[in-house]
């Protein structure tokens, strides 16, 4: 009898399938917003490539309950593992900084008084101050697996910031 199974594609994020309940993070393409990685629920499908999600952070107007929105699935990643947790960060490493809200990558440009960093963000050309706790190993989503960058390139960055 001939084999008929065949292998399982890998999902990318734009095939992913996100059930209700499940934590995901969203992403925008608005001004000012473009890079940030929001905290959010899978609330049901609306469509083929789309959700109702519910922000974990982001609340409606008026203040009386969480936004929810209809997001394309080419903006919805799943929630990134729990599993990486770092004693320090080190000076150049890729991080993502939790700030408004959001997700943010950029790399630790100086080690401050432990637990404290200096981050820049290269899309925004500014360097700000994290705590420890608000500071993540940063990862990819691509092809379906999270996938943690093995070196920054200095040239995509100002080198006089690292100084």
């Amino acid at each position: 009898m001939p084999d008929t199974t065949q292998e399982k594609p890998i999902e990318s994020p734009k095939d992913a399938k996100f059930s209700k309940g499940m934590p995901v993070e969203v992403s925008s393409d608005e001004d000012g917003f473009k890079g940030a990685w929001f905290s959010a629920t899978i609330v049901e499908p609306v469509g083929k490539d789309k959700y109702l999600i519910e922000y974990q952070t982001l609340r409606t107007e008026d203040d009386s309950d969480f936004l929810r929105e209809e997001i394309d699935t080419v903006h919805i990643r799943p929630h990134p593992p729990q599993t990486i947790i770092i004693d320090r960060f080190k000076k150049l490493e890729e991080v993502d900084a939790l700030y408004n809200d959001a997700w943010w990558v950029g790399v630790v440009s100086k080690v401050n008084t432990f637990p404290k960093y200096s981050v820049f963000f290269k899309d925004s050309n500014e360097e700000l101050e994290f705590q420890h706790s608000d500071l993540r190993p940063h990862q990819d989503w691509i092809n379906g697996k999270w996938v943690t960058p093995s070196k920054v390139r200095l040239s995509n960055f100002n080198s006089s910031l690292f100084l």
